[in-house]
């Protein structure tokens, strides 16, 4: 496959230039959750407090999430092939020097940095697929990308968990750089550059107030166990978000070029996939973040068979999703989402039930409907935010998409991972054992199971109660989705028939981030119903 377009050269290989980007959004994707495997000997080495480890995890996801509309948006203006080269530089850079440091703050702002890279990666990796390639090769490239995005994660896992075998926590670092290295390298030398002249000025407005509610919010969420849910900190900041995002709504209505339009949520079924996404992502990065940690620290897994031990929730994910399109033609588009979510609440539920000696079993009675309730409300939850809107806002259809997933994943680790610290240091009780002891203990849960063998049982059966406590709160949280979306969809839309082809190919255009304009979507979809 060739096509004009690289630099210095008259062709450019698109199987190549597939091949590059798919790298690249491999590695974005993989360092969302591969380092939650890592945890374990992360603590012993930095001595990271519970706290500090919900940041360490969280300030990728958050800086990621704020900054992926305005980054998507400068490359659209200034070219996305710079804005691939710039995000790797910046991903792989902070990723090596992240393998340098041993302390924990140090690597809270690393991975703040190599959250920024990504947020110019992800965006930059699926604009030149789509700004670059003819339509007839379009189509499978997009689907390439979206394979490549859904299943990046659990294979970050399992490469983490395959390293850790034999080096230590660096080594899930080392992936990013090996991947960053390879992509930049592939990108100076094939990419093309291709940018949108007439793209709108950055909204800088917008994008400030957005990343100062989101990132007050988070940051009093984290912080609350330190600082009591209850006290003027937590209150303050938590108030000072929610008026930083709803400035941001008021600011937002008043622009004639807005990061993201308010107004579009009047539209219920776009509401309603935008929520029901948000609470998925909510529940599963929440339950990623906990339960690496239980597997790892109270059953005592290696970081291998951890990372193993949550493939079953991939494994029904899939195939889920997979048929959902048919259950969704036949019961209904909302029958299907809701009861994808109560099936997500349903696993929680059972996954919460765990204990210092239960089988594991019980946990897997939990991951297979965790993995087919996501499954099933992925693609109908997708395809509302896309059926709602008309072909010329299909773009944005599509950063309401990435911006759910990510903002979700985000507070999922906060709330989930603040919930379960607060009940284990609550939990915790050491009669008998000095008071510094007991502080290091209730600090960090990873060092409290070395701190001696009465203490260590102490601490798994404390950290098994928040676990108790912080999933079921998941699953309340997937339960009234359900209850939202069901009231939001109440009126049942008539489903056009769509073939298979064209029902998967819908799911994938929806994956695109905000600055894919309806020009790029345009001809894939006319030459998917052409297939």
């Amino acid at each position: 496959m060739r096509s004009h377009g690289r630099p210095g050269s008259q062709y450019v290989n698109l199987s190549i230039v597939t091949t590059i980007v798919c790298i690249a959004l491999g590695a974005v994707s993989a360092a969302m959750a591969s380092l939650n495997v890592a945890i374990p000997d992360l603590v012993r080495s930095t001595h990271a407090s519970q706290t500090q480890l919900e940041w360490i995890i969280d300030a990728y996801l958050l800086v990621f999430s704020v900054l992926l509309l305005p980054a998507g948006a400068l490359g659209d203006r200034y070219g996305r092939r710079k804005a691939l080269i710039v995000g790797l530089i910046v991903f792989g850079s902070a990723s090596a020097a992240a393998m340098t440091v041993s302390s924990a703050n140090e690597l809270i702002v690393l991975r703040g940095l190599i959250g920024l890279g990504a947020a110019f990666v992800m965006p930059a990796t699926l604009s030149t697929i789509t700004g670059t390639f003819p339509p007839a090769e379009r189509t499978k490239a997009v689907g390439v990308w979206a394979a490549v995005a859904g299943g990046s994660a659990i294979l970050g896992l399992l490469a983490c968990g395959i390293l850790l075998q034999w080096f230590s926590w660096q080594a899930a670092f080392a992936i990013n750089v090996v991947l960053a290295v390879i992509a930049l390298a592939g990108a100076i030398r094939f990419v093309p550059e291709s940018s949108q002249a007439d793209a709108p000025a950055l909204d800088k407005g917008g994008a400030l107030l957005a990343t100062v509610g989101l990132v007050a919010l988070v940051f009093s969420i984290i912080e609350a166990p330190d600082a009591g849910w209850l006290s003027a900190r937590t209150l303050g900041g938590l108030a000072a978000g929610l008026a930083a995002l709803a400035g941001f709504v008021v600011f937002e209505r008043r622009q004639h070029h807005p990061l993201l339009d308010p107004r579009l949520f009047s539209n219920r079924k776009l509401s309603a996939g935008s929520l029901s996404i948000c609470m998925q992502f909510f529940a599963f990065f929440g339950f990623t973040f906990v339960s690496l940690q239980y597997l790892e620290g109270v059953r005592g897994y290696s970081p291998l068979v951890a990372a193993l031990a949550v493939l079953p929730l991939s494994a029904t994910m899939m195939p889920a999703a997979r048929l959902t399109p048919r259950l969704a033609s036949r019961f209904g588009a909302r029958t299907v989402c809701v009861s994808g979510l109560v099936l997500v609440a349903a696993g929680l539920a059972i996954i919460s039930r765990v204990g210092t000696d239960t089988s594991y079993l019980l946990m897997l009675a939990g991951l297979v409907p965790l993995g087919i309730g996501m499954g099933a409300a992925l693609t109908p939850a997708t395809a509302a935010i896309t059926e709602a809107l008309p072909q010329a806002q299909q773009g944005v259809g599509s950063a309401l998409n990435d911006l759910s997933r990510e903002v979700g994943g985000a507070l999922g680790t906060a709330v989930i991972g603040s919930i379960v610290s607060a009940v284990y240091r609550a939990s915790l009780q050491l009669p008998g054992a000095p008071a510094p002891l007991v502080d290091q203990a209730r600090a960090s849960f990873a060092v409290a199971i070395h701190a001696g063998r009465s203490i260590g049982a102490y601490a798994r059966d404390a950290f098994v109660s928040g676990i108790h406590t912080g999933l079921l709160y998941a699953a309340g949280a997937a339960i009234l989705a359900a209850i939202s979306v069901a009231t939001l969809l109440r009126s049942r839309a008539r489903t056009r028939q769509l073939g298979g082809r064209e029902r998967w190919q819908l799911t994938y255009l929806t994956e695109q981030p905000a600055h894919d304009t309806a020009r790029d979507i345009a001809p894939v979809m006319s030459a998917s119903r052409r297939s």
